[in-house]
């Protein structure tokens, strides 16, 4: 089993999924992208995820991010659950993402996402199920993210977009950003930036409150102001 840690090259597999064969450096191809797994189709939680991603995706979409989803079935089944995600939510714009056709696991074992944690989290033959994964891949293929939610516990969409803005917003300037932050709050002058480097990037606009702890207005904002 590969552990997959922040920075890595994120692993490339073949696979097929709900809308046909990938080769999953291919599909990145220099584009931000979150995969996430599931642990089994037609189960409770995995729907409302689904269906709660797929309203939210012009959210993702409008920050140039792709989503693909992973669960432990054949495309086939793929195909059938995804109706009923559909119909939770018949005003909405339908899943238009591929689900990862991972019966075998062998993606799962690649990405270190087995529920190795329940022994009861199974299929027929044994083989564990997976357990909530993300994992936020920048355009350069490299690991940003990586979370783990227990199988009854499901996801917080909204603070993976909070993520992206992040993770993009500091990869554009030199910033990082504090705790509880959200798109338009002051972010954190980056600690490398020193000297006359901190008027030249930020101006006047910087509160000072310990040397190492520095903030600015979101300079996204004075982008469009």
């Amino acid at each position: 089993m590969v552990n997959v840690r922040l920075g890595d090259i994120a692993p490339n597999f073949q696979s097929e999924t709900s809308k046909g064969p990938i080769d999953f450096h291919k599909f990145i191809e220099g584009k931000w992208t979150i995969l996430f797994s599931h642990p089994d189709d037609y189960t409770p939680v995995c729907t409302t995820e689904l269906s709660a991603v797929a309203l939210s995706y012009a959210d993702f979409q409008s920050r140039g991010v792709q989503l693909i989803g992973l669960s432990a079935n054949n495309t086939e089944s793929h195909k059938g659950w995804i109706k009923d995600i559909d119909a939770l939510s018949p005003n909405g714009p339908g899943l238009d993402f591929p689900i990862i056709a991972d019966e075998d696991r062998k993606v799962s074992e690649l990405y270190g996402m087995l529920d190795h944690l329940d022994a009861t989290n199974v299929d027929k033959k044994g083989i564990p199920f997976t357990v909530r994964t993300v994992f936020i891949i920048d355009p350069e293929k490299k690991v940003r993210l990586t979370l783990a939610y227990p199988a009854s516990t499901g996801r917080n969409f909204p603070e993976i977009l909070r993520v992206i803005d992040s993770l993009q917003l500091g990869d554009k300037y030199k910033i990082t950003t504090p705790a509880n932050w959200k798109k338009g709050d002051d972010v954190i002058v980056h600690p490398s930036v020193q000297g006359e480097k901190v008027k030249e990037l930020f101006g006047d606009d910087v509160k000072t409150v310990y040397p190492y702890l520095r903030f600015t207005s979101d300079p996204s904002k004075k982008q469009t102001a």
